[in-house]
C-alpha cells in the first residue's frame, strides 16, 4: 500500500503568553515580558496547515493541553477552589504559575517521537511521549499529551502507544525535535537518526544543556522494536547547543534521502553523514549549509533548519520556511540561490509564524511527523484531518474563544481560565476526542 507523511501540527492554546521560561531558548529569553497575541499565533498555525492541505498532504491538527494545569498546583501546595487556587499561585511565586500556564505544548515536535511501521517489527506504527524533563513547564506535558494522541491515534491494530520513559535527567526525552527517519521510501524500511546532547562519548556543552540524552534515544529505538542497522546515534554540536540550538530541529531537517544541515550540526559530522550514507546503500542527498555561506548564529536568529523539508504528491521537494529567514541577509541570500540552483530543493515558501517563532519554535517545532500507509491513513481519528470545513470551523472557534492580546501577569486572572477552559470543552467535541481533559471528568 502507498504510504505517505502526513503532518499532524499543534493548536496553538488560548494561554499562550511569553513568559521566557526556556532555558537555552535565545527566541523565548529575547521576548520574555513582551505581549503575545493568541489569536493571532492561532491562526498563523491554521493558516500553514490549510495551505499544505491545498498542496496535496495530508494534514491533521492535534489538539492543545489544558491550562492552567491545575492539578500540579495543588500538588504544589496551592489551596481553594480553583480560582483561589491561581491567585494563591499569583502571589506566592508568578513562575510556577506561569510554568503551569504554559502552551508550550503547540510545538508537537516534542510530543513524541514516532516510527512508521515499515521500520518497526510489528508492523505497527509506534508513539512514545516525551518526557521533557529539562523544563518544568515542558515537563508538565507528557500525560495529557499521551491522552491526545491516543484519541487521535485511536486503532490498536495499527497504533502502539508506548509509556514515557521516567522523567529523570539520564533519560531526558524531547522526542521528534531530535529524530530524523531517512529512507529511500515512505513504505520502505528507513534509517532512524536520533541526535543526543548529553551522555555518551564526546564534549559536553558548556553555556547550556544537553536536553535529549543518549541513553533515552537508545531506550525509544528499543521500545519501538528497530534493530540496529536501522538506527544511528549521533551527538549534538555542543557549540551549537551553546549558541541557541536546544534541539536538533533547530539546526537540521532530513526527509527521505535529503539531510539539509549547517556544518556544525553534529559532532564529528563527517563520520555522521559517512554512517548514514552507507546506511542508505550510498544514496543520502546532503546539503551542508558552511559557516562562510551562514554564520551558526544567522540560522539560529532565523530559524532556516527549523524548517519543513516536504515531498509534495507531483514528487517536487518544498522547504518551508518561517519569515524571519527574510530578515536575517545572509540566509535569504542563501535560500534564494538555493532555489534557483539545487537539484534537490525545488521550491522555498515562506510562512508568517512570528507569533510562535517568539517564543523560539518554527515550522518545524509546530508539526509532528507521521509515515503512515492507506490503511493507517483511514484508521487515525477523521476529525482531526484537515479539510476545508475543519479549516473554517477552526478559524470560527478561535474567533469566538481566543484573546488578541495576553500579559504574562494576566495569568492570574481566573477568566482566562474559564474562557480557556469552555473554549476545550467545545474544541474536544469538534474533533471528537472525547472527555481528554481533566476538568472533563
Amino acid at each position: 500500500m502507498r504510504a505517505i507523511e502526513a503532518n499532524f501540527d499543534g493548536l496553538v492554546g488560548p494561554t499562550h503568553n511569553y513568559a521566557g521560561l526556556a532555558v537555552g531558548n535565545l527566541a523565548s529569553q529575547r521576548h520574555q515580558a513582551q505581549a503575545s497575541n493568541p489569536r493571532e499565533a492561532a491562526l498563523q498555525g491554521l493558516a500553514k496547515m490549510k495551505a499544505l492541505h491545498d498542496l496535496g498532504l495530508v494534514q491533521g491538527v492535534l489538539a492543545p493541553l489544558a491550562r492552567p494545569d491545575l492539578k500540579t498546583l495543588r500538588r504544589l501546595g496551592f489551596y481553594g477552589n480553583d480560582a483561589e487556587v491561581i491567585r494563591n499561585a499569583a502571589l506566592a511565586s508568578p513562575r510556577l504559575l506561569a510554568a503551569c500556564c504554559s502552551a508550550s505544548s503547540m510545538w508537537v515536535a516534542n510530543a513524541a517521537t514516532v516510527t512508521p511501521s515499515a521500520d518497526a517489527a510489528d508492523q505497527r506504527v509506534h508513539f512514545t511521549p516525551a518526557n521533557l524533563a529539562s523544563q518544568l513547564h515542558r515537563s508538565l506535558e507528557t500525560e495529557h499529551t499521551a491522552r491526545v494522541l491516543q484519541a487521535t491515534f485511536n486503532d490498536s491494530r495499527h497504533f502502539v502507544h508506548h509509556p514515557a520513559l521516567p522523567t529523570v535527567a539520564v533519560l531526558g526525552d524531547e522526542g521528534a525535535a531530535n529524530h530524523t527517519r531517512l529512507g529511500h521510501d515512505y513504505g520502505a524500511p528507513g534509517v532512524a537518526l536520533f541526535a543526543y546532547g548529553s551522555g555518551g562519548p564526546g564534549p559536553e556543552p558548556t553555556r547550556y544543556p544537553g536536553r535529549q540524552t543518549l541513553e533515552a534515544s537508545r531506550a525509544v529505538a528499543r521500545q519501538h522494536r528497530l534493530d540496529e542497522s536501522q538506527v544511528v546515534f549521533a551527538r549534538q554540536h555542543p557549540e551549537a547547543i551553546d549558541q541557541g540550538v536546544f534541539h536538533n530541529d533547530v539546526i537540521a531537517v532530513g526527509n527521505l534521502d535529503i539531510l539539509f544541515c549547517h556544518e556544525h550540526a553534529f559532532y564529528n559530522q563527517e563520520q555522521v553523514v559517512r554512517e548514514l550514507n552507507v546506511r542508505l546503500g550510498g544514496a543520502l542527498r546532503l546539503i551542508q549549509v558552511a559557516e562562510q555561506d551562514v554564520a551558526l548564529a544567522d540560522a539560529v536568529r532565523s530559524y532556516l533548519f527549523n524548517s519543513q523539508l516536504l515531498r509534495l504528491p507531483d514528487g517536487r521537494t518544498l522547504l518551508v520556511v518561517p519569515a524571519e529567514c527574510r530578515q536575517v541577509t545572509s540566509v535569504w541570500q542563501y535560500l534564494q540561490e538555493l532555489e534557483q540552483t539545487s537539484s534537490v530543493i525545488d521550491k522555498v515558501q515562506v510562512f508568517d509564524l512570528r507569533q510562535s517563532m517568539h517564543n523560539g519554535g518554527g515550522p518545524a517545532c509546530l508539526r509532528l511527523r507521521v509515515v503512515m500507509n492507506e490503511a493507517e491513513q483511514s484508521a487515525f481519528n477523521q476529525a482531526t484531518r484537515m479539510d476545508d470545513a475543519l479549516y473554517q470551523r477552526l478559524v470560527d472557534w478561535v474567533g469566538r474563544h481566543y484573546r488578541d492580546r495576553l500579559m504574562p501577569a494576566d495569568l492570574a486572572d481566573p477568566q482566562l481560565m474559564d474562557e480557556s477552559f469552555t473554549a476545550l470543552d467545545e474544541l474536544s467535541r469538534l474533533l471528537q476526542l472525547g472527555a481528554i481533559y481533566p476538568f472533563q471528568r
